[in-house]
């Protein structure tokens, strides 16, 4: 069962369409399900952004889920150096990379789920340090 969206975030997500809301909403619990132990930082900055963190770091993220105006993307930090094997991953940053969402048969895939869990063995694999914190939601929304 995935948990419940932090107020401070869902206070923002309430302002977007409800066609946005649902795809996140969709998409947030599909990644949340592949590793339930996650820590979800929750930002508003130039987008109402989501992150998906095996600590409570923002360094160790494996996924983000930023909600731009009318559509949102499903991002990993770490995004070149993950295998791509299906070329899903767009973008030109050093390190980022994302998948656009427009609607649930864009992420809910054997293909996507796939690259989540390479995600996440990968950040697994490159934590600075162990977390005493799982399962978290941290709200980094300033009021």
């Amino acid at each position: 069962m995935t948990s419940a969206i932090h107020s401070d975030f869902r206070f923002l997500l309430e302002l977007k369409p409800k066609s946005l809301i649902d795809l996140y909403t969709g998409l947030r619990a599909f990644v949340i399900d592949l590793y339930p132990e996650c820590n979800e930082l929750v930002y508003h900055t130039h987008a109402l952004t989501s992150v998906y963190s095996i600590t409570e770091k923002l360094s160790d993220a494996y996924c983000i889920i930023p909600i731009y105006t009318n559509h949102l993307n499903l991002g990993f930090n770490k995004g070149t150096l993950l295998q791509d094997p299906h070329k899903l991953l767009k973008g030109t940053g050093n390190l980022m990379r994302h998948i656009s969402i427009q609607s649930p048969t864009d992420y809910n895939t054997k293909k996507v789920k796939d690259l989540i869990k390479t995600a996440i063995r990968y950040a697994l694999d490159d934590m600075d340090a162990p977390t005493q914190s799982k399962g978290k939601i941290i709200s980094k929304i300033k009021k």
